[in-house]
């Protein structure tokens, strides 16, 4: 090989391994789009409408967690991307959206879409990713205003007539995913709007517009499980009406007990449980729910009872203890007539005893009387004088 040849190669086998490298490096992944086909033509500024939203060029996670949220809603910089969770965003301050729960028949404000694979995917309302990053579902737009909650839990109306609303899509479950992140805006009245016109809404202009208008809630209620207001049990509840993301606390008879916090959900809904306990009279009490934004305050009345495993095991030692007195015990009229027997047993025993004694007495001064003559006899008999025998005088002379 002549040294042109090698000079030549040296400068080829760069090329070739460039060339080499450019071949085998895997292929950019394609920015994520939304494509929206609104029901009629056009959205309703009065009432609901039905879009239907198809995405492409998403990042698909083959058993990854979670997935994609399809919310309808604000933000407050479409063009610079502030309001991406994964930029710092925070919902509330930077995104508001319609609220809904994440239930699969919910209004259809908010769609899951899970990633393929995912142990979330039985919970997906909105489908599921293909492999190639492509979805599709539906999205109900309640109208040109909704409620939302700001970062400080009170509730503000969003007015998509005056600010610019449209279309996220955002990672779900607390995920932050860059790659999936977009806003697609829409304009009431009229087909999709173009991405362009979100730029025409300064983020300074649209603020003052949000947070303007407090919602009233609804008349707040709230309702107890009876069958669990069970003394030394824990009774469950539930309250309505009151606002969505508020604090929310419970209390029985004015602060004897209490529970909470509790955050009311996008319905404005709480459900919590409150410890009965073993000390507390059975009877009466009152439940009462304060909402700490709203200020509403419902009450309803509820009968706490005695635990029925307690009262039957209670009547069962009382009955066991009868029976015990029974079996062992004598009713009162059988323990006077005991008595009394007793005290006749005694009077005859103590009279026996005494006739017997007075027997035994005079046994005893018989035989003493007898053993005296006796006595008197015997010295009577060592009394008596024996004379000396005298012999006959001689007849006719003296001694």
């Amino acid at each position: 090989m002549t040294p042109a040849h090698r000079l030549l190669a040296g400068l080829l086998a760069p090329v070739a391994l460039l060339g080499t490298l450019l071949a085998t490096a895997p292929a950019a992944h394609a920015a994520a789009r939304v494509d929206v086909q609104v029901e009629g033509g056009t959205l309703r500024t009065d009432g609901p409408t039905t879009l239907t939203v198809r995405g492409s060029g998403f990042q698909s996670v083959q058993g990854g967690f979670g997935g994609i949220y399809v919310v309808f809603g604000w933000v407050d910089d479409p063009r610079g991307g502030t309001w991406r969770p994964s930029n710092g965003g925070q919902t509330g301050e930077d995104l508001r959206y319609v609220p809904d729960s994440e239930s699969a028949d919910n209004a259809g404000h908010q769609r899951f879409v899970a990633f393929p694979g995912s142990d979330t995917a039985a919970a997906a309302n909105g489908g599921v990713l293909a492999a190639d990053g492509s979805w599709s579902t539906t999205l109900v737009v309640p109208g040109a205003r909704f409620s939302a909650v700001d970062r400080s839990g009170a509730a503000t109306t969003v007015d998509c007539t005056t600010v610019t609303c449209g279309v996220i899509t955002l990672g779900a479950h607390g995920v932050k995913n860059a790659a999936n992140e977009t806003f697609t805006p829409l304009t009431f009245g009229s087909a999709p709007a173009d991405p362009a016109p979100a730029a025409d809404a300064p983020a300074d202009a649209t603020a003052p517009a949000l947070g303007a208008t407090a919602v009233e809630p609804v008349s707040a209620t709230v309702g107890v499980d009876r069958a669990t207001a069970v003394v030394g049990r824990a009774m469950g509840f539930t309250g309505q009406g009151f606002l969505p993301g508020e604090q929310v606390v419970g209390t029985v008879d004015d602060g004897r007990l209490a529970v909470g916090p509790l955050t009311a959900g996008m319905h404005g809904e709480v459900a919590g449980f409150v410890e009965l306990p073993a000390d507390l009279r059975a009877g009466t009490h009152v439940l009462r729910l304060t909402g700490a934004g709203s200020g509403a305050a419902p009450q309803t009345e509820f009968t706490a009872t005695k635990d029925p495993a307690v009262v039957s095991a209670q009547e069962a030692a009382e009955a066991a203890a009868a029976d015990a007195q029974a079996d062992a015990g004598w009713s009162p009229v059988e323990i006077a007539v005991g008595v009394a027997a007793l005290v006749l047993l005694a009077v005859v025993v103590s009279s026996a005893v005494t006739a017997g004694r007075r027997r035994t007495e005079r046994r005893r001064a018989a035989s003493g009387a007898t053993d005296d003559l006796a006595d008197a006899r015997a010295e009577k008999d060592h009394a008596t004088v024996v004379l000396p025998t005298v012999d006959a005088a001689p007849a006719g002379g003296h001694r």
